[in-house]
């Protein structure tokens, strides 16, 4: 036991460094190996860099755009979000006549910003550009109108399109009839009283309608004469419509291709002129009128006034050419309701040329008149 503790001891003295492990003293840091050579210097610098010359000085550094620039897209910048990086500047302009030789390229015209829809502008995410009454004054077309189709976006063009046809046909786009009796009344004459009416009714709607007209006379006891017309009637303006349609007489087989135009004239004259064509080639005009003026808001003073003309003799109907005859009447009628007013009045008529002659004594002259004037 004492040999080998004396042997490790022995071991250990030999291993120590006796200056550096001595208590209270620093010792200095430790020498490098002998075997560490000095770094070898670096050999002359064999040529000189060259210097960069003027030319390579002048160059324009090549921009790089920050990373917040380049992130910028169009449509971004177009709703305001960024702001688009400014095009470089071209350094040599391109003349359209060094274009057309081939010279250079002209630039190409960026594409158009992105549209501002309203709701982006509701958000402030954009500006609308000017339209309608926000564009500055000038002589250039109006803009289109607006069209409100907001609902289509939501529901679908075809879910709405009977909904907006509902709210036409609720707005004026309805269709409408209306029966007139202008007039119905009684003649007291000589021998035999007569009578006489004249009317319409119609069935549609403010462009398109579909007429039905009457009118006629005749004496108690003997056989009446008079018209039935079904027209087409189609408005060319605010007060004026042109009509077409067949025309039918009463007790004969007469019958007229009608065309015609009836409206309201300056002043508010109730005008109609029409043209009427017969199955045999005979051609016939009426031109007539009335006025209503307003004495009181229920007494009303009607007069009216009826042309007709032939441009041709038609011996067989008692008609001879030119002015056939005429018709002056002045009607006072009392609206006890706007639908219903009884009225009187006094009428004269006339047949002219040879008409007058064909007919006889049966020429016309002046009659008394009391009747009702009525609508629904």
């Amino acid at each position: 036991m004492s040999a080998a503790l004396a042997i490790a001891l022995a071991v250990q003295m030999q291993g120590m460094d006796h200056p550096g492990h001595m208590p209270g003293m620093t010792m200095p840091a430790a020498k490098p190996a002998a075997t560490a050579q000095a770094r070898p210097k670096p050999a002359t610098r064999a040529t000189a860099r060259p210097k960069p010359s003027a030319s390579a000085k002048r160059r324009p550094k090549r921009a790089v755009p920050s990373p917040a620039v380049a992130a910028c897209s169009p449509e971004h910048a177009a709703m305001g979000h960024c702001e688009a990086p400014m095009p470089p500047a071209s350094a040599d302009a391109c003349p359209p006549e060094h274009a057309a030789m081939g010279h250079c390229t002209p630039p190409v015209a960026p594409p158009p910003a992105a549209a501002c829809s309203p709701e982006h502008a509701a958000m402030g995410h954009c500006k609308p550009a000017p339209a309608g009454t926000a564009l500055p004054a000038g002589d250039g077309p109006a803009p289109a109108a607006p069209s409100p189709t907001y609902a289509d976006r939501i529901w679908g063009a075809a879910a709405m399109a009977p909904a907006r046809a509902q709210l036409r046909r609720e707005h004026g786009g309805a269709t409408f009839s209306q029966v007139m009796l202008n007039i119905a009344e009684w003649q007291p004459r000589r021998g035999a009283d007569g009578y006489r009416w004249d009317g319409e009714a119609w069935f549609g709607g403010d462009i398109d309608r579909l007429v039905v007209k009457s009118e006629g006379d005749g004496r108690f006891g003997a056989r009446a004469s008079g018209e039935v017309q079904a027209l087409y009637s189609r408005a060319v303006g605010p007060y004026f419509n042109l009509q077409g349609g067949v025309r039918q007489e009463i007790g004969t087989d007469r019958r007229y291709a009608v065309a015609g135009i009836e409206g309201l004239a300056p002043y508010w004259f109730d005008v109609e002129a029409t043209a009427f064509l017969s199955d045999r080639g005979d051609v016939l005009a009426r031109v007539e009128g009335y006025y209503d003026q307003r004495i009181t808001q229920r007494l009303i003073v009607q007069p009216r006034a009826e042309l007709n003309l032939s441009a041709q003799d038609v011996p067989r109907d008692r008609i001879g050419a030119g002015l056939v005859d005429a018709e002056l009447g002045v009607r006072l009628r009392y609206e006890l309701r706007r639908e219903f007013a009884p009225y009187i009045g006094v009428s004269w008529e006339r047949a002219f040329g040879e008409t007058r002659r064909l007919r006889a004594r049966d020429d016309g002259g002046v009659a008394l008149a009391v009747g009702l004037r009525g609508w629904f």
